[in-house]
């Protein structure tokens, strides 16, 4: 149901940046949206308190963001408080911040390594995920994990290639207990 209702609001808020040719903009008010919320974490409580009046809510919804945000953020927040969603709210923006990533071809990828990678092995793990995908550009996040003996583990959404000495092995292994010695 969650999921759901993130990708109803966010659908929403994502065509009209579409149709109005205001994604960039969209974009950078709704990240600017969620560090705030994630810095006042009252404001989300509030917003979601069953004891609060709903007119409060409304009012302190257009204090604290009409003129600041585009109009249309501001009105996805109304019709997400009235209609008792705010629980919900960083889900929303989190998938209006992925798809809107995913409609100007930002790749997010993840990159484990057995070691610390050097900036130069960092640049060309970039230059080939952009030459073997239709991302333009990459958010990377790189992670040390010795357990992996060797190589590099990258994950890009769903995806996972799998290049390490510790998956090699357990590869090789499978392989030979299925061998049957005559």
């Amino acid at each position: 149901m969650a999921k759901l209702i993130s990708k109803t609001y966010g659908d929403a808020l994502f065509d009209i940046a579409v149709e109005k040719g205001k994604t960039d903009v969209f974009f950078e008010e709704v990240k600017g949206l969620k560090q705030v919320l994630t810095e006042n974490p009252e404001l989300l409580k509030f917003l979601g308190h069953p004891d609060i009046e709903l007119s409060e809510k409304i009012s302190v919804v257009e204090n604290v963001f009409h003129g600041r945000t585009a109009d249309e953020v501001v009105g996805l927040l109304r019709i997400v408080v009235t209609k008792g969603r705010s629980s919900e709210l960083m889900n929303i923006l989190d998938y209006f911040i992925a798809k809107t990533k995913e409609f100007k071809k930002i790749g997010i990828a993840s990159v484990v390594s057995a070691a610390e990678l050097s900036d130069m092995q960092k640049s060309k793990i970039v230059e080939k995920l952009l030459s073997s995908t239709s991302y333009k550009e990459f958010e990377m996040s790189y992670g040390v994990d010795p357990s992996l003996i060797g190589g590099i583990v990258i994950r890009i959404g769903d995806r996972v290639v799998d290049g390490s000495v510790r998956n090699k092995i357990a590869t090789l292994k499978k392989e030979l207990s299925g061998i049957q010695l005559a």
